[in-house]
Protein backbone atom coordinates (compact mmCIF):
# COMPACT_ATOMS: atom_id res chain seq x y z
CA UNK A 1 0.00 0.00 0.00
CA UNK A 2 2.65 2.63 1.09
CA UNK A 3 6.06 2.90 -0.29
CA UNK A 4 8.82 4.96 0.43
CA UNK A 5 12.10 4.81 -2.07
CA UNK A 6 15.19 6.53 -0.77
CA UNK A 7 13.20 10.12 0.42
CA UNK A 8 14.51 12.51 1.75
CA UNK A 9 13.29 15.98 3.26
CA UNK A 10 15.50 19.00 3.10
CA UNK A 11 14.32 22.44 4.60
CA UNK A 12 16.48 25.67 3.81
CA UNK A 13 16.40 27.35 7.50
CA UNK A 14 18.24 31.16 6.25
CA UNK A 15 22.00 29.84 4.84
CA UNK A 16 21.53 26.49 6.23
CA UNK A 17 19.81 23.12 5.06
CA UNK A 18 18.58 21.20 7.56
CA UNK A 19 18.31 17.22 6.61
CA UNK A 20 14.42 16.15 8.22
CA UNK A 21 14.47 12.70 6.16
CA UNK A 22 17.55 10.95 5.13
CA UNK A 23 17.05 8.29 2.52
CA UNK A 24 14.37 6.74 4.24
CA UNK A 25 13.01 3.24 2.84
CA UNK A 26 9.77 1.69 4.12
CA UNK A 27 6.44 -0.55 3.06
CA UNK A 28 3.92 -0.32 5.13
CA UNK A 29 1.23 -3.05 4.14
CA UNK A 30 -2.66 -2.38 4.26
CA UNK A 31 -4.25 -3.01 7.98
CA UNK A 32 -0.43 -2.71 9.63
CA UNK A 33 -0.91 -1.06 13.08
CA UNK A 34 2.72 0.65 13.04
CA UNK A 35 4.35 3.42 15.30
CA UNK A 36 6.85 5.83 14.52
CA UNK A 37 9.07 7.05 17.72
CA UNK A 38 12.05 9.15 18.05
CA UNK A 39 13.18 12.03 19.79
CA UNK A 40 12.19 15.36 19.01
CA UNK A 41 13.78 16.40 15.62
CA UNK A 42 13.92 13.47 14.27
CA UNK A 43 11.86 13.34 11.45
CA UNK A 44 8.81 11.85 12.89
CA UNK A 45 6.39 14.78 11.84
CA UNK A 46 7.99 15.30 8.58
CA UNK A 47 7.58 11.85 7.77
CA UNK A 48 3.85 12.00 8.54
CA UNK A 49 3.29 15.15 6.94
CA UNK A 50 4.78 12.98 3.71
CA UNK A 51 2.99 10.00 4.23
CA UNK A 52 -0.29 12.42 4.87
CA UNK A 53 0.30 13.97 1.15
CA UNK A 54 0.70 17.18 3.74
CA UNK A 55 4.30 17.70 1.92
CA UNK A 56 6.28 16.47 -0.95
CA UNK A 57 9.85 14.50 -0.89
CA UNK A 58 12.92 16.73 -1.41
CA UNK A 59 13.91 13.66 -3.26
CA UNK A 60 12.89 10.09 -3.38
CA UNK A 61 9.40 8.62 -4.18
CA UNK A 62 6.07 8.24 -2.36
CA UNK A 63 3.79 6.03 -3.77
CA UNK A 64 0.54 4.94 -2.32
CA UNK A 65 -1.22 2.19 -4.01
CA UNK A 66 0.66 1.91 -6.52
CA UNK A 67 0.21 5.89 -7.53
CA UNK A 68 3.68 8.50 -7.38
CA UNK A 69 1.90 11.16 -4.86
CA UNK A 70 4.90 13.46 -5.21
CA UNK A 71 4.37 13.70 -8.97
CA UNK A 72 0.76 14.54 -8.76
CA UNK A 73 -0.68 18.51 -9.48
CA UNK A 74 -1.74 20.33 -6.67
CA UNK A 75 -5.40 19.98 -7.74
CA UNK A 76 -5.04 16.09 -6.97
CA UNK A 77 -3.61 16.07 -3.08
CA UNK A 78 -6.76 17.05 -1.74
CA UNK A 79 -8.52 14.46 -3.04
CA UNK A 80 -5.78 12.00 -2.12
CA UNK A 81 -6.04 13.61 1.47
CA UNK A 82 -10.13 13.62 1.32
CA UNK A 83 -10.68 9.97 -0.01
CA UNK A 84 -7.87 7.80 0.85
CA UNK A 85 -5.92 9.29 4.42
CA UNK A 86 -7.85 9.99 7.67
CA UNK A 87 -5.81 12.58 10.69
CA UNK A 88 -5.83 12.21 14.13
CA UNK A 89 -4.31 15.17 15.74
CA UNK A 90 -3.01 16.22 19.49
CA UNK A 91 -5.08 19.16 19.84
CA UNK A 92 -7.73 17.48 18.36
CA UNK A 93 -8.83 20.64 16.19
CA UNK A 94 -12.52 20.82 16.48
CA UNK A 95 -14.59 24.13 15.45
CA UNK A 96 -15.62 25.30 18.75
CA UNK A 97 -19.22 26.61 17.74
CA UNK A 98 -19.93 23.73 15.94
CA UNK A 99 -22.14 20.21 17.37
CA UNK A 100 -19.57 16.84 17.74
CA UNK A 101 -22.36 16.13 14.66
CA UNK A 102 -21.32 19.34 12.70
CA UNK A 103 -17.92 18.69 12.78
CA UNK A 104 -17.66 14.89 11.87
CA UNK A 105 -20.25 16.60 9.06
CA UNK A 106 -17.58 19.20 8.00
CA UNK A 107 -15.35 17.54 5.37
CA UNK A 108 -18.02 16.19 3.47
CA UNK A 109 -19.65 19.59 3.36
CA UNK A 110 -16.26 20.27 1.20
CA UNK A 111 -16.65 17.06 -0.55
CA UNK A 112 -20.04 18.27 -1.81
CA UNK A 113 -22.14 15.55 -0.52
CA UNK A 114 -25.38 15.05 -0.41
CA UNK A 115 -27.29 16.22 2.70
CA UNK A 116 -29.01 12.98 3.28
CA UNK A 117 -25.83 10.97 2.85
CA UNK A 118 -23.79 13.34 5.28
CA UNK A 119 -26.24 13.22 7.82
CA UNK A 120 -26.10 9.41 7.50
CA UNK A 121 -22.77 9.37 7.24
CA UNK A 122 -22.31 11.15 10.79
CA UNK A 123 -24.65 8.90 12.57
CA UNK A 124 -22.16 6.15 11.60
CA UNK A 125 -19.33 7.50 12.91
CA UNK A 126 -20.57 8.78 15.86
CA UNK A 127 -21.89 5.66 16.73
CA UNK A 128 -18.83 3.70 15.68
CA UNK A 129 -16.63 5.86 18.18
CA UNK A 130 -19.48 5.52 20.88
CA UNK A 131 -20.84 9.40 21.01
CA UNK A 132 -24.26 8.83 19.33
CA UNK A 133 -25.77 10.86 22.76
CA UNK A 134 -23.88 13.31 22.53
CA UNK A 135 -23.99 14.42 18.69
CA UNK A 136 -25.76 18.03 19.48
CA UNK A 137 -22.84 18.93 21.89
CA UNK A 138 -20.15 21.69 21.32
CA UNK A 139 -16.73 21.16 22.02
CA UNK A 140 -16.52 23.10 25.22
CA UNK A 141 -19.53 20.52 26.66
CA UNK A 142 -17.29 18.03 25.88
CA UNK A 143 -14.57 16.21 27.67
CA UNK A 144 -10.84 15.35 26.60
CA UNK A 145 -11.88 11.58 25.71
CA UNK A 146 -15.04 13.04 23.82
CA UNK A 147 -13.73 15.42 21.58
CA UNK A 148 -10.54 13.01 20.62
CA UNK A 149 -13.13 10.90 19.68
CA UNK A 150 -15.31 12.92 17.39
CA UNK A 151 -12.14 13.87 15.91
CA UNK A 152 -11.39 10.58 15.19
CA UNK A 153 -15.21 10.06 14.00
CA UNK A 154 -14.68 13.13 11.70
CA UNK A 155 -11.30 11.05 10.16
CA UNK A 156 -13.41 8.35 9.65
CA UNK A 157 -16.54 9.72 7.88
CA UNK A 158 -15.36 9.68 4.23
CA UNK A 159 -14.40 6.11 4.67
CA UNK A 160 -10.16 6.23 4.61
CA UNK A 161 -7.84 3.52 3.80
CA UNK A 162 -5.40 5.16 6.45
CA UNK A 163 -5.68 6.88 9.41
CA UNK A 164 -2.84 8.66 10.35
CA UNK A 165 -2.55 9.71 14.17
CA UNK A 166 -0.02 12.24 15.43
CA UNK A 167 0.44 12.02 19.44
CA UNK A 168 -3.80 11.47 19.55
CA UNK A 169 -3.73 10.80 23.59
CA UNK A 170 -1.31 13.49 24.33
CA UNK A 171 -3.56 16.01 25.78
CA UNK A 172 -5.60 12.96 27.66
CA UNK A 173 -5.54 11.65 31.23
CA UNK A 174 -4.28 8.01 31.16
CA UNK A 175 -8.16 6.94 31.15
CA UNK A 176 -9.11 8.80 28.60
CA UNK A 177 -6.08 7.88 26.30
CA UNK A 178 -6.41 4.30 27.07
CA UNK A 179 -10.07 4.85 25.88
CA UNK A 180 -8.67 6.43 22.52
CA UNK A 181 -5.90 3.56 21.99
CA UNK A 182 -8.56 1.10 22.15
CA UNK A 183 -10.81 2.56 19.63
CA UNK A 184 -7.90 2.68 17.24
CA UNK A 185 -6.92 -0.68 17.80
CA UNK A 186 -10.59 -1.90 17.06
CA UNK A 187 -10.38 0.06 14.03
CA UNK A 188 -7.46 -1.06 12.56
CA UNK A 189 -8.89 -4.88 13.38
CA UNK A 190 -11.45 -4.15 11.09
CA UNK A 191 -8.49 -3.47 8.22
CA UNK A 192 -8.52 -0.19 8.68
CA UNK A 193 -4.59 0.96 8.16
CA UNK A 194 -3.18 2.68 11.67
CA UNK A 195 -0.18 4.69 11.88
CA UNK A 196 0.71 6.27 14.59
CA UNK A 197 3.45 8.45 16.05
CA UNK A 198 4.64 9.14 19.65
CA UNK A 199 6.75 8.93 22.59
CA UNK A 200 4.96 7.42 24.58
CA UNK A 201 6.72 3.72 25.11
CA UNK A 202 3.45 2.32 26.23
CA UNK A 203 1.50 3.02 22.89
CA UNK A 204 4.34 2.35 20.82
CA UNK A 205 4.26 -1.14 22.07
CA UNK A 206 0.92 -1.98 21.23
CA UNK A 207 1.43 -1.93 18.08
CA UNK A 208 2.60 -4.51 15.58
CA UNK A 209 5.36 -2.84 13.94
CA UNK A 210 7.63 -0.50 15.79
CA UNK A 211 9.50 2.06 13.36
CA UNK A 212 11.93 4.85 15.66
CA UNK A 213 14.14 7.50 13.24
CA UNK A 214 16.76 9.47 14.78
CA UNK A 215 18.32 12.32 12.56
CA UNK A 216 15.90 11.83 9.51
CA UNK A 217 17.23 8.36 9.33
CA UNK A 218 15.30 5.00 9.99
CA UNK A 219 17.41 3.07 12.47
CA UNK A 220 14.97 0.59 13.89
CA UNK A 221 11.75 -1.22 12.09
CA UNK A 222 10.52 -4.55 14.35
CA UNK A 223 7.92 -6.36 14.17
CA UNK A 224 6.68 -6.90 17.83
CA UNK A 225 4.65 -10.37 17.77
CA UNK A 226 1.54 -10.34 20.34
CA UNK A 227 1.17 -6.45 20.75
CA UNK A 228 -1.94 -4.51 20.64
CA UNK A 229 -3.42 -7.31 22.80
Amino acid sequence: MIELSHVERIYQVGDEEVHALRDVDLAIAAGEHVAIMGPSGSGKSTLLNILGALDRPTAGIYRLDGLDVGALGEDRLPEIRRHQIGFVFQSFHLVPRLTAAGNVELPMVFAGLPRRERLERTGRALAAVGLTARASHRPDQLSGGERQRVAIARAIVMGPKILLADEPTGNLDSASGGEVVGLLERMNAEGLTLIVVTHDPAIGSRARRRIRLADGRVVEDARQPGAGA
